[in-house]
């Protein structure tokens, strides 16, 4: 089968493109120019398996027309793609155009969900995004040689009603939480950038003047109905440096529907700076 890839940023794409062709598939990849990492190009040069086709994210029609191509019936989407990039300094085409003049909202799952209705309007199957990593999505327990600690696990409990609250208007799926206190949540900015913005938060309150404790806990969260053919949540080293820089000291992810890359690396760097890492079932 050839397959197709819609390869955002990050090591998602390498990694569902590595999966599907241990598993003999033939992989069009169509890469986002403003997005997926160059070395893409690296991995074709190396694989008669892997084609790679760059277009910029509003050439709608062009990703149409690449796969139509090359036969793919199969497409799946692997890798963050900035929802702010919609707002930015992008041309879309006449499709794209169209898609985004017919949405009542633009959140997450109105835009991808009207670009794979297209797709399929035009005979391109787009498949979960989990598909060929389901060994990756967490586990449920506590991933770390260290559980929650009491203060952690009630930062836990408050992060999920808010958290999830969040996740169902589509907005973002990640809390961050100190001393059951919401110092800020996920928008278009993205997991990482929020984290970001609350370490510099805690850094700002005077030390001995704020009530507040001082470590942080991050909460992340899969929709009430996830689609899992896009927007899955993903958590990797990078997210865990971030977290480290900011302060935090716990992350809870939702078991079986949060995807943890290179997990023996996370949970041993998670283990080396004396925090924990738990999965929690919705």
């Amino acid at each position: 089968m050839n397959l197709g890839l819609i390869a955002g940023n990050g090591r998602f794409p390498f990694l569902l493109l590595d999966a599907a062709r241990a598993e003999g598939h033939t992989v069009v990849v169509a890469a986002i120019k403003e997005e997926t990492d160059p070395e893409m190009d690296g991995r074709a040069a190396t694989d008669s398996g892997i084609t790679v086709h760059w277009h910029s994210l509003g050439e709608l029609s062009l990703l149409i027309e690449t796969f139509q191509k090359a036969g793919v019936t199969k497409a799946v989407m692997a890798g963050q793609v900035k929802h702010k990039q919609i707002f930015s300094s992008i041309r879309p085409d006449w499709r794209l155009a169209k898609l985004l003049m017919n949405l009542r909202t633009r959140s997450t799952d109105a835009l991808l969900g009207a670009v794979a209705k297209v797709l399929a309007d035009e005979g391109i199957e787009l498949i979960n995004s989990t598909s060929f990593l389901e060994p990756l999505l967490a586990v449920r327990g506590v991933l770390t040689k260290r559980p929650p600690d009491d203060e952690e696990q009630k930062n836990i409990g408050y992060g999920l009603g808010v958290a999830n609250a969040l996740a169902a208007y589509d907005i973002g799926q990640t809390v961050v939480v100190a001393a059951q206190a919401c110092l800020a949540v996920e928008a278009m900015e993205g997991t990482d950038a929020a984290i970001e913005r609350a370490g510099r938060m805690m850094r700002s309150f005077e030390i001995g003047a704020s009530t507040l404790e001082r470590r942080l806990t991050v909460v992340k969260v899969a929709k009430p109905h996830q689609d899992m053919r896009f927007d899955v949540p993903v958590v990797g080293i990078s997210t865990l440096e971030v977290m480290i820089r900011a302060g935090a000291t716990c992350i809870s992810v939702e078991a079986g529907r949060t995807l943890l890359f290179d997990r023996e690396l996370l949970v041993a760097r998670a283990n080396d700076a004396g925090m924990t890492i738990v999965a929690t079932p919705r």
